[in-house]
């Protein structure tokens, strides 16, 4: 099969364009090597995909529509996934114009040359920041989300809004995927997990917001790209029956699915297992809450398990010990 991936030199784009070139898949992979974060650690990924003869980048922003429409004439790529976003809760408060551009925008872009060129499936990562102020857990697909509570949510919510638009008019089939936490190797120096380790092996302090006294999905990298290699094959279709919980549209052929380890972790036990494979104590620093954070995150992944059946099931030991040997290994440390 011939895949598209947007977002290819980041985190979990890496990650997925990987999986599925060494199960035999070519993929397309477009990216605009935002410098959001160290470029260099993006190009090194694309040079990692590079080893495999089947891998074709493209350096672009998703929002130059003509580009965008002849790579996909030029292409024709089966099934789409679009990772492509500008990440990061805290950024957001001092640069809300760049998730207007590369969520929104870069995502209404990418619609509109698939309206163009339709393809069998098309999927696109939300989050779970979707469920911003809801209190009952876990999170269900099915959950009402009117409360974000940062603008990166506020832009992943208006996704999934002109998504079913699209799905709807066009009948386009379009999975959503609500990401929970991910953390793993060639993850992103913004994230907390990663800005713990280089700071404790490097005896500098971390700041642990609210005090530690908040909880995290963490869904380890590997497991998430396995539930969306084995989310391609279950396509939307007007008509199809429903099951149980299952966020199916009744007017378009559209779907959300929940990707998280169904195990909240609290943040100071988390930091505990970056100290123990680390070999060294965290310096800390207590602070109180960020705006825009919450305090739990939990996914429901029942509809995943009834689709796919595959449920993430990776431990923060497992999980942390990985991330922190690639760390070590890559930036020699």
């Amino acid at each position: 099969m011939k895949f598209l991936v947007t977002g290819s030199a980041g985190f979990i784009g890496f990650h997925l364009c990987r999986r599925l070139l060494a199960a035999g898949h070519q993929v397309v992979g477009i990216d605009a090597m935002v410098p959001y974060y160290d470029v260099r650690l993006k190009a090194a990924r694309h040079a990692e995909l590079g080893k495999f003869p089947d891998f074709v980048p493209h350096l672009f922003d998703l929002t130059e529509a003509a580009r965008l429409a002849d790579l996909l004439a030029a292409e024709q790529p089966e099934t789409i996934i679009h990772l492509a976003a500008q990440a990061g809760v805290r950024y957001a408060l001092e640069h809300p114009e760049s998730y207007i551009h590369n969520n929104v925008l870069a995502t209404y872009t990418l619609l509109e040359a698939v309206k163009a060129r339709p393809v069998g499936h098309l999927l696109m990562a939300s989050t779970s920041s979707a469920y911003g102020a809801n209190t009952a857990m876990p999170f269900r697909e099915t959950d009402a989300v009117a409360t974000p509570l940062n603008i990166y949510a506020a832009t992943k919510l208006a996704t999934e809004q002109i998504g079913h638009s699209y799905a709807a008019l066009w009948r386009q089939p379009i999975t959503m995927f609500r990401f929970f936490t991910v953390y793993g190797p060639w993850g992103r120096p913004d994230m907390a997990f990663f800005k713990f380790t280089d700071a404790i092996l490097k005896g500098r302090t971390i700041d642990i917001y609210n005090h530690g006294q908040m909880e995290r999905d963490f869904t380890y990298v590997d497991d998430l790209v396995e539930a969306i290699d084995r989310l391609v094959a279950c396509r939307p279709e007007v008509g199809q029956k429903a099951m149980a919980g299952d966020s199916l549209s009744e007017v378009a052929p559209f779907r959300i699915v929940n990707i998280g380890n169904a195990q909240p972790v609290q943040l100071l036990d988390f930091i505990a297992e970056i100290e123990r494979a680390c070999g060294r104590a965290a310096i800390r620093n207590l602070m109180p809450m960020q705006p825009g954070e919450v305090l739990k995150t939990w996914a429901d992944t029942s509809l995943l398990q009834a689709l796919t059946g595959f449920r993430p099931s990776t431990g923060i030991a497992t999980g942390v010990a990985n991330f922190v040997a690639w760390y070590r290994g890559f930036y020699g440390i």
